[in-house]
């Protein structure tokens, strides 16, 4: 499967972009701090600017790889980082990959989840090779499967994994959209 990599998206409201180094200070304020944010997919909370400089490494030395895709959310207006959304994994077999999103909770309820969703459906239908996009969120969750199904993604199945960890009492559904149904999002 041939990859592009994380290339530029622009919508009405935001940028889509690669990370930089001068994204730590927005990280730490908007979203990488913040339990709320972070617990929603998983992902630890980075309280300290040096923690949050550790992740901002990580994902600044995976672009060297074409299969990797991790787009900062920039507002257009302020040009602040508000959040990110990824593919967290990559499925070359199968030409199919996982997508993962945060917005930080002050830019919450602005619809910039789904925006940013729908520009990376899009990107990925019309500019890779990818077939089918997933995504998973806890079945408590239900504002984030709103994101989902507004953005033509349809429920597939409730996963048991984060329940039987103790995660999330009532388990993860999934979520999903192939090239046919994605590519007028």
């Amino acid at each position: 499967m041939k990859h592009s990599g994380t290339q530029t998206i622009d919508t009405e409201r935001l940028i889509l972009r690669r990370f930089t180094a001068d994204d730590a200070a927005d990280m730490l304020a908007n979203w990488a701090a913040d339990p709320a944010v972070q617990h929603e997919y998983g992902e630890p909370v980075y309280e300290t600017a040096e923690a949050v400089e550790g992740l901002l490494q990580n994902y600044l030395s995976g672009y060297a790889r074409a299969d990797f895709y991790r787009w900062a959310i920039a507002e257009r207006l302020s040009g602040q980082n508000i959040g990110m959304i990824a593919f967290c994994r990559v499925y070359d077999d199968i030409r199919a990959a996982e997508i993962e999103y945060c917005i930080g909770g002050a830019f919450q309820g602005n619809g910039y989840a789904g925006e940013a969703l729908r520009a990376v459906i899009t990107y990925s239908f019309l500019q890779t090779e990818f077939d089918k996009l997933e995504a998973y969120h806890r079945a408590e969750n239900v504002k984030s499967g709103r994101v989902l199904e507004k953005s033509a993604m349809h429920r597939t199945e409730t996963v048991e994994r984060f329940r039987r960890a103790g995660e999330s009492p009532e388990g993860e559904v999934c979520y999903c959209i192939t090239r046919e149904t994605g590519v007028s999002v």
